[in-house]
């Protein structure tokens, strides 16, 4: 595909929040050199077509002022309408969005944003994201496709990359056209590189960082990622000596010079900063050398052919039935010969017992048979034994209805009056 001329010379009013253009800051951001980033910003469209570039970040602006003329009833030129609108962005025919592509909204009434760094292996295939639109008010919705063409960087990735923590900033807010080329002009004065570009941002949240308390203004933080061609300048390396080193380990600022410059801006933590020289890495490939643990090479695999012998299961079925039930009948015999043909029954008991614990234990059933008895008719005279001993009236003492020299061993305790 043609590119327009500005896109190759990164003309100044070919602004990235109007289309697929590239961004120059200006002298009076930048200092005395001036600076291309390629940035990728753009707004909403029916079905666009963006090209970002191969690790280079790319940032895609959901405006709600452009969608709420999709849901009826439109308004009139002039006519304010505030409904909430949210967005749903995935691949088509996916349910998500590819793994370098992020999005982020923080209320219905904010916009969305479409940001990431593409990958060196989309180059040349054209990525089409489904934009929905969702009227909270009226629920209704729009549709519109986004179709990111990416292409090849020549000096992809750039050697010298530096990784900054911003403690003052949320992801959104970073993502702003004017903050990050602040932030980058700042960079570019500290660094002084010929070419830089912004490769990637990342909330501190994608990053295991907690949410902080809504006290004070907090902040998320956000992690930038910038490359630039020459090597890291003095003041990015003061990071990396002793002092500053133990200074860190001790939870306390290091000593940087070249801080004042962000410090008006950004708030950097200077122990997060990470620096990569991609020229010096060494390649982690190692030849697999065979020993323990690695199985020598077999060569194809060769399943069984398909005329196998048939296999008779029937003395299996037998062995697995017959002899759990044999074990569960032997079992069962000897349990009922020691519950059934080992009582000792009541005669050879009360053998065993002595005389006196008969004579009591003989004397409690024939009381508690009269007692049953009894309770058959309430209207019986009152058993002998309930009697008072002396008249009630003249107090004298009553005598007893037998002799001392009756026999009363088989009388019962209990008798009734007649």
């Amino acid at each position: 595909m043609q590119l327009p001329r500005w896109w190759e010379l990164g003309d100044p009013c070919a602004w990235t929040g109007q289309g697929r253009g590239t961004r120059r800051m200006s002298p009076a951001t930048t200092g005395t050199f001036l600076l291309t980033v390629y940035s990728i910003f753009s707004k909403v469209h029916s079905d666009r077509n963006v090209y970002p570039s191969a690790g280079v970040l790319f940032v895609h602006v959901l405006e709600r002022e452009y969608f709420k003329g999709e849901f009826p009833p439109y308004p009139k030129p002039g006519e304010i309408s505030n409904d909430p609108i949210t967005f749903n962005t995935n691949l088509m025919g996916y349910p998500d969005r590819p793994g370098w592509l992020r999005y982020i909204q923080r209320t219905p009434y904010s916009d969305g944003v479409l940001y990431g760094s593409p990958t060196a292996e989309n180059v040349g295939k054209p990525t089409i994201i489904e934009i929905t639109a969702y009227n909270r008010r009226t629920f209704e919705t729009a549709r519109h496709n986004l179709i990111i063409n990416i292409m090849s960087a020549e000096d992809f990735p750039l050697p010298y990359q530096a990784e900054f923590f911003i403690k003052n900033m949320n992801v959104e807010e970073m993502l702003a056209s004017e903050v990050l080329g602040d932030f980058l002009g700042a960079v570019k004065n500290v660094w002084q590189p010929e070419r830089l570009n912004a490769i990637n941002i990342t909330s501190a949240l994608d990053r295991g960082g907690r949410v902080p308390l809504p006290i004070n203004d907090l902040k998320e933080g956000v992690y930038v990622m910038v490359g630039a061609d020459v090597p890291f300048s003095s003041c990015l390396r003061e990071v990396e000596n002793p002092q500053n080193q133990l200074r860190c380990s001790q939870e306390m600022e290091p000593v940087i010079t070249c801080d004042k410059k962000f410090r008006t801006q950004f708030y950097i933590d200077w122990c997060k900063i990470s620096l990569v020289d991609k020229t010096k890495q060494v390649s982690t490939y190692q030849e697999v050398i065979r020993g323990e643990g690695i199985l020598p090479d077999g060569g194809e695999y060769k399943p069984p052919s398909d005329s196998l012998k048939s296999r008779d299961y029937y003395t299996d079925f037998l062995i697995t039935l017959a002899v759990p039930s044999a074990v569960a009948l032997v079992l069962f015999l000897i349990l009922a010969y020691i519950m059934c043909c080992r009582r000792e029954g009541v005669e050879k008991r009360n053998m065993q017992t002595p005389d006196i614990q008969l004579v009591h234990h003989s004397a409690i059933q024939k009381s508690t048979k009269e007692l049953r008895d009894m309770s058959k008719n309430r209207e019986i005279a009152w058993p002998l034994s309930t009697l008072p001993v002396f008249h009630p009236v003249t107090g004298e003492i009553i005598p007893p209805l037998h002799t001392d020299n009756y026999d009363s061993t088989n009388m019962p305790l209990m008798q009734t009056q007649q």
